[in-house]
């Protein structure tokens, strides 16, 4: 029997709710509907009274949830789109992110962003804002890219005392499979070899560590091996085992979904350029999707994203320097 990246996330939030009776969700039509993903399934009847539905407004569940946390509460936030957890900014990045700071008072609160592009999914529901989360202190930013990641971690961002933006990929909630869920897991703040390789490495995180693993076997057609390394988290960054990566292999290749400017991938490349510049054979290189809005037409979305074709181009120009 196996088990979907979606519903491996719906496990996580049940045994979450089954552990501790201080967790609770919050978010729009995710009680009698489930949510608009159906992540939430089924949970309410499990447990009445702790799957709550709000009002349409962001700003209010996560307002409503940051004075919950710090009564002692671990309320998770689900937004139906990541997108929409813009208009709880404020509440995110001034209130949640600042208060252990401010108070020494805790704020463990997860935050559920259904993130990334599908076809016809458009400007409004295809935004990946890990790397605008990532740059505020006091936040905790998940980027899980595999069904045992998907559940290990939601359990993990629960316990964590401060706030955890849970960045999954709407495009691998029914298009990943495992046979089972994990029984041990890594902590997250912990990248992970994806796969071996010793001639380029290639940085990635969410649903484009799968796009990097195509265009990994593309390269073995051409007498490449590339190595994979999936971040899991963008924040914190497990710098050591990229640097420790790129000193096998002397190439470096960042992929994201996110638009280019300030993101994930310049922030990689920083970092190895400052602390492994003498680790490099060629200049690093970067992949990212387009800088423009995410169009509607699938067409046109599937040439504005990263694709396993567009990463293997540009690994192959590195290989080539």
């Amino acid at each position: 029997m196996s088990v979907t990246y979606l519903e491996a996330i719906r496990e996580a939030q049940a045994e979450a709710l089954a552990s501790d009776d201080s967790v609770y969700i919050y978010g729009q039509d995710i009680a009698g509907f489930g949510g608009a993903f159906k992540s939430t399934k089924g949970l309410a009847e499990r447990f009445p009274g702790r799957v709550l539905d709000s009002p349409i407004s962001e700003d209010a569940m996560v307002g409503s949830a940051i004075g919950a946390s710090i009564e002692g509460m671990r309320p998770i936030v689900e937004m139906q789109f990541a997108d929409f957890s813009s208009v709880a900014f404020n509440q995110i990045v001034n209130h949640a992110g600042t208060h252990y700071f401010r108070t020494g008072v805790p704020c463990p609160l997860v935050v559920r962003l259904p993130s990334g592009g599908t076809e016809g999914s458009g400007p409004f529901h295809s935004q990946s804002l890990e790397s605008i989360y990532a740059h505020f202190p006091g936040l905790v930013v998940m980027t899980p890219a595999t069904v045992e990641d998907a559940y290990s971690m939601m359990l993990e961002a629960v316990k964590i005392d401060d706030p955890v933006l849970f960045c999954e990929h709407k495009f691998l909630y029914y298009h990943l499979k495992a046979d089972s869920l994990p029984e041990t897991s890594d902590p997250a703040g912990t990248a992970r070899i994806a796969r071996a390789g010793r001639h380029v490495t290639i940085v990635a995180y969410s649903a484009m560590v799968h796009e990097c693993l195509k265009a990994a076997r593309k390269l073995e057609e051409h007498g490449w091996m590339a190595e994979v390394v999936d971040l899991r988290t963008v924040k914190p960054i497990d710098t050591d085992t990229v640097l420790g990566s790129v000193a096998r292999t002397g190439r470096l290749l960042c992929v994201s979904e996110g638009f280019p400017w300030g993101g994930v991938n310049s922030e990689v490349i920083s970092r190895v350029v400052s602390e492994g510049f003498h680790l490099l054979d060629a200049p690093p290189r970067r992949v990212n999707s387009r800088d423009t809005p995410i169009p509607y037409h699938p067409n046109l979305w599937k040439a504005h994203r990263p694709t396993w074709q567009s990463i293997a181009d540009s690994a192959i120009d590195l290989l080539r320097q």
